[in-house]
């Protein structure tokens, strides 16, 4: 009997401890996690830095309120914005509480309530960001969805100028939809909605919560693009496993956010802080992010090898190590198969499998993992699922 909500639908295992890429459940079964927390632990699990850094803070103070000021939030937001185009940082607890951020900054500022947002999107589970997410399936059961969001197709400049207009007060996207099923944007199409927002009066937020610090190979996914987005939101990446989120935005945003306006009672916490601060230490670091997008591409070029003959397979799509493998089947059962042989791995539709291993993960471990993938799905050139 569980005391819990079941509003999450779990899986037969508790993890219990875990190092880099590996983790071990309740049975003592080992696994590769090519979930990473669902794109959270980018330095792996337990990483000795984060450790050192967030141990020594828990000896010092874990809380005193955002009424007094903290060197470890401007120490946070000083690198957040020197690998952005933001100038100042608001920090909070999570994903979907930075995109609640960006949402009202945008419509604070422009003084509009239109929103245009994209089918597929994901964008958080609060009313606000539920409202602004393209997928009917996380709105069932609770009514009416809050006004002035329209959901427009990816990708597809014609339609979002046939809706832009000058009552629109944000465009907001992401630069790879990791939950509706990794749709890369293509760069006609991203040049297009920054010169569409521009010449409207509209603001261009990127939500980069799985996207960001570090996922794709660079800081930010948009930066793939010659893109200069108004406000970012980050947040799974940012505290390698401790709960935060951030937006940042332009300086001109800056007057809009004045006292009392918005806040969170936890964001920017000194534990959550030190482990942001220790993550980007490493993560925003040249060379690192080289080898992240050299990964991936050779992650894909196996990937490729084992599953092009197979007849369900469509076509691999990734940024970074940030992958979606599309089969014309249902892919529940595969996942099951591969976390039975020691490879966690998700969904993404029921239709994409996706990798979203740890940045810091190796060669050896990338290989070990494409032979638990080929060894559990193919027989004879045939997928068992």
């Amino acid at each position: 009997m569980t005391h819990l909500f079941e509003n999450y639908a779990r899986w037969d295992v508790e993890i219990v401890s875990g190092s880099g890429t590996n983790v071990v459940d309740s049975s003592g079964k080992d696994y590769l996690d090519f979930t990473s927390g669902i794109g959270v632990c980018n330095l792996g699990h337990c990483h000795p830095h984060v450790v050192e850094a967030t141990t020594n803070q828990l000896q010092k103070i874990w809380h005193t309120s955002n009424l007094f000021k903290s060197s470890l939030q401007e120490e946070v937001a000083e690198k957040l914005t020197l690998h952005s185009i933001g100038g100042s940082v608001f920090f909070c607890n999570s994903g979907a509480e930075a995109n609640e951020a960006a949402i009202k900054l945008a419509r604070k500022y422009t003084g509009k309530s239109k929103v245009i947002t994209f089918l597929q999107s994901f964008h958080g589970r609060t009313f606000a960001t539920m409202a602004a997410t393209g997928q009917d399936k996380v709105k069932q059961g609770f009514g009416s969805m809050l006004e002035t969001f329209v959901h427009l197709p990816y990708n597809d400049v014609s339609a979002l100028k046939n809706e832009i207009d000058h009552e629109t007060a944000a465009v907001m996207l992401e630069i790879v939809q990791g939950e509706g099923g990794v749709h890369v944007a293509t760069e006609d199409f991203i040049v297009s909605v920054e010169q569409l927002c521009k010449e409207n009066g509209a603001l261009l937020i990127v939500d980069e919560v799985q996207t960001g610090i570090g996922r794709t190979g660079k800081p930010f996914a948009y930066q793939h693009y010659k893109l200069s987005p108004d406000i970012i939101t980050s947040a799974k990446g940012l505290g390698n496993g401790f709960p935060t989120g951030a937006m940042i935005g332009k300086d001109f945003l800056i007057a809009a956010f004045n006292p009392g306006s918005h806040g969170s009672t936890f964001g920017g916490n000194p534990i959550a802080m030190t482990a942001a601060s220790a993550t980007l230490d490493l993560i925003f670091d040249d060379e690192f992010l080289n080898e992240v997008a050299e990964k991936g591409e050779y992650f894909k070029s196996k990937l490729e090898e084992i599953f092009a003959p197979l007849e369900n397979f469509k076509g691999i799509r990734h940024k970074g190590l940030m992958f979606g493998v599309e089969f014309s089947n249902e892919v529940g059962s595969m996942i099951s198969k591969l976390r039975e042989n020691g490879l966690l791995a998700l969904v993404a539709g029921p239709n994409v499998i996706r990798f979203l291993p740890p940045l810091t993960v190796t060669y050896g471990e990338l290989d070990a993992a494409l032979g638990i993938i080929g060894g559990t799905l193919l027989d004879k050139q045939k997928v068992t699922f």
